[in-house]
């Protein structure tokens, strides 16, 4: 029997949030990268990382929550190695990133052989939210989630008002946008980039472990399909905001849902595959239109030596 259609609504609205709230926590680590001048190409990597060590952690003690420290500090360290190679050593950030995705999808293989198939024993529940999980529509939708869920809209409420309202986020918008004057300013530039790219990479392993131990409680080789990259459009898309970032991931999180709502209508499953990188073009193109253009942090991706002036 089909679904009515006030509640189809709010199935694909709730799978729409779940969906999209890896893409969230992997936005937000990125923006405050990438903010600080440092492009992270890597995204899609560490989050498979943080997939598969988190996994791992989880499964081997059935503490979850120690799999998400497990997930945060491996997508950490892969960021040091960026922040070493691009920011201290002024290599290319855009090889440097490169490279590290590969790395990540090749490490997070071999990693998670011996723990493809196998059934996670213990996983993140929902946690209804007394007094406000019964409120009718907002309740079901927003409150009745998963702990992570509320961590990731916890984390954009904090990153922004850390971004705009406080004098470390002005010394991270200055170190991206003109080094030189931070510097002149007393600001260690070096370090500013260096603590902003590991702080993305953590939120990227963050969002891998929701991956394997939240949307899908397993781990499976190739399970971030493509949202690192998908990530890294967001960025642009929220044009370095944290609150753009939630339209944008849970935009995408109901376009990636609507690839199997749309099957039952008999249209293509390879043509639906392929929505959200469609949709991913469309942002960029939306972004750097003439009426919406995109204006990215003037240092972005420009290596920079103590001294410079």
């Amino acid at each position: 029997m089909a679904e009515a259609p006030d509640s189809l609504v709010m199935s694909v609205l709730a799978r729409s949030l779940v969906a999209g709230t890896p893409l969230l926590l992997g936005t937000l680590g990125e923006i405050f990268t990438q903010r600080s001048g440092v492009m992270n190409l890597g995204i899609e990597g560490m989050m498979a990382v943080g997939a598969v060590s988190g996994f791992a952690v989880a499964f081997e003690t059935h503490q979850p929550w120690l799999g998400v420290l497990a997930a945060m500090g491996s997508g950490a360290l892969l960021a040091l190695v960026h922040a070493v190679v691009c920011i201290c050593l002024r290599a290319t950030q855009v090889v440097s990133g490169l490279a590290l995705t590969s790395l990540g999808l090749g490490l997070s293989m071999l990693l998670g052989k011996g723990y493809i198939g196998q059934p996670l024993p213990v996983r993140f529940e929902a946690w209804p939210l007394p007094g406000l999980a019964s409120v009718p529509i907002v309740g079901p939708l927003l409150c009745q989630r998963d702990p992570l869920f509320y961590l990731a809209v916890a984390s954009g409420l904090m990153l922004w008002a850390v971004l705009f309202h406080t004098r470390w986020g002005l010394a991270l918008r200055t170190v991206g946008e003109n080094p030189v004057a931070a510097e002149t300013l007393g600001l260690d530039v070096i370090g500013v980039r260096v603590v902003a790219t590991v702080f993305g990479g953590a939120m990227a392993g963050l969002a891998g472990a929701y991956l394997s131990l939240a949307y899908s409680p397993s781990w499976i080789e190739g399970m971030t399909a493509g949202r690192g990259w998908i990530v890294v459009a967001l960025t642009i898309f929220s044009l370095w905001n944290p609150w753009r970032a939630f339209l944008g991931a849970f935009l995408f999180g109901g376009i990636d849902v609507a690839q199997f709502t749309l099957q039952s209508y008999g249209i293509s499953p390879q043509l639906l595959k392929m929505l959200p990188y469609l949709a991913t073009l469309g942002a960029l193109w939306f972004t750097s239109s003439a009426r919406h253009r995109a204006s990215p942090p003037a240092a972005l991706g420009q290596p920079y030596e103590r001294g410079t002036r």
